[in-house]
């Protein structure tokens, strides 16, 4: 069964893996397309609503790759409902972890594995929008030299 949870675990890792990272690529470009734009008050609004769009669709990555652990636990049988396997893998995935739901001891490894997997694309997501308003407070910069 170790096994099992190892090879299992690997192909979720990957999966999610490749799922956030397609999600910050296209959000990089969609970033760059929007390119630099003039240093006024509506520039620095649209920027806010950047950032925004941008923590909505995080959360949506990380909804997704949630929702493939979910699938996953539901393959495997581990709950009798897809409500609470999508439950356990989003306290596990965020590593809240409240232990109300429980799964086997089969699979309670790939639970562990799913939490790491959690806590390092979280930090990824953290590490990609500090990077994001980092920009953003350079722009504001610009714009706050303007009315000097």
């Amino acid at each position: 069964m170790l096994l099992a949870n190892i090879l299992i675990s690997t192909a979720l890792v990957i999966i999610t893996s490749m799922i956030h990272f397609a999600g910050l690529t296209w959000l990089s470009s969609f970033l760059r397309g929007r390119g630099h734009a003039p240093a006024d008050l509506t520039s620095v609004v649209l920027q806010g609503l950047a950032i925004l769009f941008i923590v909505l669709m995080l959360f949506v990555l990380h909804s997704a790759e949630v929702w493939v652990y979910a699938c996953a636990y539901q393959i495997l049988g581990e709950f009798s409902s897809f409500e609470d396997a999508l439950y356990f893998s989003a306290t596990t995935f965020s590593t809240v972890g409240y232990g109300d739901l429980i799964i086997s001891s089969e699979w309670r490894l790939l639970a562990a594995l799913e939490s790491m997997n959690g806590f390092l694309l979280i930090g990824w997501s953290t590490a990609f929008l500090v990077s994001v308003t980092a920009k953003v407070r350079s722009f504001e910069i610009d714009v706050e030299q303007l009315d000097d």
